[in-house]
């Protein structure tokens, strides 16, 4: 085929030749040197005056260019018509390099959200990480004083801690002597300058905040933690701290500090396994056991310290339970229990009070309800409550900074009356407040710090008009 085109593009040269020239071209006759007849056919140039070399390479040249550049175009068009061109085939092409295009970039927006996805994963599980290893280092640095056991701490006299006063003072029968010591609880003390024996009368003030600890992780933002007002048994005592952090589904782990400067390092002396998960911060501590409220249930658990088992269980009859009549703050808060001088009780509401406080005073051993009061303030618009001496005493607010003990009821004479004691939450978020009549304070669990405030009783004037 090549060779039929350049066939073609020489018989268009001799036309073109011919056309151009065909009155200047001239046949001439005439002898070489050696005698012989010599045909000479001439065309002249229509553009050169005269010949640039006398032996036509330069014509030569010119026609061979010509037929490089015919060449060039024929196989242009020769791969241009072979393939599919043309703006048909060219729009064709660029819609599919735009799907293809499109597809890619749906592909890597997908990809990059699920490395999102991916990353805070990542980041909830290197947080959950750094706190385990935070309680597991504290748990590894605590000073391992004593083991208790059924029947009492064992001790080992060759190994004991730097830490315990009698390894300096070389005394073997140190700690036999300090589990056999006995404190009179100040409840029991005749306060200065009063003949009430009881030391009980009205709340006339709360003092200021004292912080002993601050929680670490998010599970302290709010929980329990008390001292057994009327400890039993020799393995704990009134100055054992006791603490549950109630953020979570299954709030199981009660932990024990054998003072408060080991609670104030943070450094447990025993952890106990509770057998059925808390609700909330209503739990108390009383002569030797936990009460506490079983999630999601009106139950009442008492579990005592000493045997670390249940010992009994009983439903509140009526109470409202898993947020039907919570405080103002919420946090399933439907079932509060309290010990103060008089016993133990139960802080809640029924259907049948339509949300107002109701006030149970309980067995201590069995958990029966022993006698009810129902008030006239109702729950949810109280942070919360506390007893002293058989009286309520209700919180008006959880986040004020500066806010007020706003009711008291008195259970002795069934009123109650308005009242307008300061109190002060000084980190905003007070989710607990119990008190303990042997140190005459009240404990409070204010946005992850664990506070107490000292409290003066008196007495305190009542209107005649006030009444539940």
């Amino acid at each position: 085929m090549w060779f039929q085109v350049s066939i073609l593009c020489l018989s268009c040269l001799s036309l073109v030749t011919e056309s151009h020239g065909e009155d200047q071209a001239a046949l001439n006759l005439s002898n070489d040197h050696n005698g012989r007849c010599q045909y000479t056919f001439t065309v002249a140039s229509p553009k050169e005056i005269t010949c640039p070399g006398n032996n036509g390479k330069s014509e030569m040249e010119g026609v061979l260019s010509r037929l490089t550049l015919l060449e060039a175009l024929v196989s242009r068009l020769i791969a241009g018509k072979e393939g599919d061109g043309g703006p048909r085939a060219e729009a064709d092409g660029e819609g599919d390099l735009r799907l293809a295009f499109s597809q890619v970039t749906a592909e890597r927006n997908q990809l990059q959200q699920e490395k999102e996805r991916l990353s805070l994963q990542i980041q909830e599980l290197q947080r959950s990480v750094a706190e385990l290893s935070q309680e597991a280092e504290t748990l590894r640095k605590k000073p391992c004083l004593q083991t208790l056991t059924a029947e009492g701490p064992q001790h080992d006299n060759n190994k004991r801690p730097a830490s315990d006063p009698a390894y300096s003072l070389g005394n073997g029968a140190y700690q036999e002597m300090k589990a056999e010591v006995t404190e009179v609880p100040a409840s029991h003390l005749i306060p200065e300058g009063s003949n009430n024996v009881t030391g009980c009368g009205d709340l006339l003030s709360v003092g200021d905040p004292v912080l002993h600890k601050k929680a670490d992780g998010i599970n302290g933002k709010y929980g329990v933690w008390l001292q057994d007002p009327e400890p039993k048994g020799p393995h704990f005592t009134n100055k054992t701290v006791w603490r549950i952090d109630t953020v979570g589904k299954d709030i199981r782990q009660l932990f024990a500090y054998e003072d408060m400067d080991q609670f104030t390092r943070g450094f447990p002396l025993k952890v106990l396994v509770l057998p059925e998960p808390v609700e909330s911060t209503g739990a108390t501590l009383y002569r030797g056991s936990l009460y506490y409220q079983r999630r999601r249930s009106r139950t009442l658990m008492r579990y005592d310290l000493a045997s670390e088992s249940l010992a009994s269980r009983l439903d509140l009859p009526h109470a409202g339970f898993h947020g039907q009549y919570p405080y103002s703050w919420g946090g399933y808060t439907d079932i509060d229990l309290a010990a103060d001088e008089q016993g133990l009780w139960a802080i809640y509401s029924t259907s049948k009070a339509k949300g107002a406080i109701v006030i149970s005073q309980l067995d201590p051993e069995s958990l029966e309800v022993k006698k009810s009061w129902e008030t006239n303030i109702r729950k949810i618009t109280v942070a919360n409550a506390f007893m002293v001496c058989g009286r309520l005493y209700t919180v008006a607010s959880y986040t004020a900074p500066n806010t007020t003990i706003n009711y008291i009821f008195d259970t002795a004479t069934g009123v109650g009356q308005a009242v307008s004691v300061p109190f002060k939450n000084k980190y905003r978020y007070n989710s607990m407040v119990d008190y303990n009549h042997a140190q005459k304070k009240l404990y409070a669990w204010d946005n992850f710090h664990m506070v107490t405030y000292d409290i003066r009783l008196g007495r305190l004037s009542r209107s005649s008009s006030s009444s539940s």
